[in-house]
């Protein structure tokens, strides 16, 4: 499936983040983010780190954190070798893993799933409209990899595959937050 004929970021990205700053200044307060995989330790953590990282360097005010939807690895820290790639381009992950809980689609303004099986996941999950539209592809805003629909599972994959993520998701986490300080400005 390719996403709006690989436009990037999506309408549907933009629409999300859109409404999110909205939300959020509304309520004085920074727009929030949840980052969700299947075990939360390995891409969700990374995009975690990444934007947390861009952000502060960037002056952005966000609050970020990650899910994933099997709870087997809850309470872990990131697969080691998702750590070391992620160390070797300046990012500290040092997120614990915990599992994705119904009221994360109310508490976040954006919550961007990594792949099908994550989108169809928390399509589930949102059980009205308001949660729904909070809901975002995180390849919507990877607009250096349109050739990419989904952020890969790197957990079978040699290092190349975790580097792989890491390139999707320094794409995608900047493009995101261009499209927040988009928003902030209108």
């Amino acid at each position: 499936m390719k996403t709006e004929n690989n436009r990037r970021p999506s309408e549907r990205a933009r629409d999300v983040v859109a409404e999110a700053v909205r939300r959020a200044a509304a309520e004085e307060r920074a727009p929030r983010i949840l980052f969700v995989c299947l075990g939360n330790i390995c891409r969700s953590p990374a995009a975690q780190g990444i934007t947390e990282s861009l952000a502060s360097a960037r002056g952005i005010a966000v609050e970020c954190d990650s899910a994933g939807f099997y709870g087997g690895h809850a309470g872990d820290m990131p697969d080691r070798r998702m750590r070391e790639a992620a160390a070797s381009r300046g990012y500290r992950l040092d997120h614990r893993s915990r599992v994705i809980r119904p009221y994360d689609l109310d508490d976040f303004d954006i919550v961007a799933g990594m792949d099908d099986s994550n989108m169809d996941g928390l399509r589930r999950l949102a059980d009205t409209v308001e949660r729904d539209n909070r809901i975002v592809r995180m390849t919507g805003f990877a607009v250096r990899h349109p050739q990419y629909d989904s952020v890969p599972d790197p957990y079978y994959e040699g290092v190349a595959g975790f580097h792989l993520v890491l390139d999707l998701l320094e794409d995608a986490c900047g493009t995101l937050l261009d499209e927040i300080e988009r928003a902030n400005e209108r």
